[in-house]
């Protein structure tokens, strides 16, 4: 097995630490949101961030596009729109003289780096599921033809909650395919202020502020630390944690359905990223435990019971996580 030497992982957190400054000179607050945005990237996963409009789902995830010097496509999703609009289709061109065409693939937005799929529960589920296979498989199968994507690939889809008007529920299959669901809460007092200065400081009209934000890392950076966080060590200890933990959510009470074995293996893929963001080539049961909530919220449902009487998800959650015995290493 490969082992990490100690001045690479640091010099991985002291990366991650400056695309965490880039990211926070464009989102105000939210330094938990965007810590697990990073997460996800070194984790080689993708990311769902939800909250009402406005509070800048959009932003953080064009901040994270612009601190890294990679492809970058934004498909807005609305109620029209169909699979071809992101995956490609198939034109037939025709030949010279009248002779047969030749049939040419066009590739879709989604041959990026990074994907911006935004309002993604504006539009139905036929056109969500165009990207159960490029989320999973890393590839789109067009006419019969596999074409792969590059890599590195994330996919970073915004929502607002599905009780708001105009939107769809997304398909289970789809939310498995998400390695964390993060949520983006109103901000505080200082830094509404401060969100509200900066935005209209020297500024006419909405733009995004991002000119402040300066890219920091290449294709070749994000695939090394992507590989550095494959090797964290993880004690057996900890697995067996990260199991238990997924399995107490089936039957637990005020759960109508828990996470499946992609929930473990998520938390302990997120917990390896996490570790490396604090500069360590080890997993510690505090790590799965920071990671839990933005791994499971998705994979879970309430009971009709707990939703009548108003229970909130995460505070299910966190009762489960202080319920299963974490080991000590």
């Amino acid at each position: 097995m490969t082992t990490l030497q100690q001045a690479d992982v640091s010099r991985a957190a002291e990366v991650l630490g400056v695309l965490r400054q880039e990211v926070g000179k464009a989102v105000v607050g939210q330094r938990e949101a965007v810590e697990q945005t990073l997460i996800a990237l070194v984790a080689s996963g993708h990311v769902l961030i939800e909250g009402v409009p406005g509070l800048g789902k959009t932003l953080l995830a064009r901040a994270l596009a612009k601190a890294l010097s990679l492809r970058y496509a934004r498909l807005q999703f609305t109620p029209d729109m169909m699979p071809s609009d992101i995956t490609g289709y198939a034109v037939l061109e025709p030949g010279d003289g009248g002779a047969i065409g030749t049939l040419r693939i066009r590739r879709g937005p989604v041959f990026t780096n990074l994907l911006l799929a935004d309002e993604i529960n504006r539009a139905p589920a036929k056109t969500q599921s165009a990207l159960l296979e490029v989320m999973q498989e890393y590839q789109v199968t067009l006419e019969g033809e596999t074409l792969p994507l590059e890599r590195p690939f994330m996919v970073l889809a915004t929502q607002n909650p599905i009780d708001t008007e105009g939107t769809y529920p997304l398909p289970e299959a789809q939310l498995d395919r998400f390695l964390l669901k993060i949520e983006i809460a109103y901000p505080g007092l200082p830094d509404e202020t401060a969100i509200v200065q900066r935005t209209t400081a020297e500024q006419a009209g909405d733009r995004l502020p991002l000119d402040g934000v300066t890219p920091r890392a290449d294709e070749r950076v994000v695939q090394s630390l992507q590989r550095m966080a494959a090797y964290v060590r993880v004690d057996d200890r900890v697995v067996d944690y990260a199991v238990r933990i997924a399995r107490a959510t089936r039957g637990g009470l005020g759960l109508a359905s828990g996470a499946g074995p992609r929930g473990a293996i998520s938390l302990v893929r997120a917990a390896r990223a996490a570790a490396l963001l604090d500069a360590r080539d080890f997993v510690t049961p505090d790590d799965i435990k920071r990671c839990a909530l933005p791994v499971l919220r998705h994979r879970v449902l309430l009971a009709p019971d707990a939703q009548l009487e108003g229970r909130r998800l995460d505070e299910l959650l966190a009762g489960l996580l202080h319920a299963v015995e974490a080991p000590r290493l």
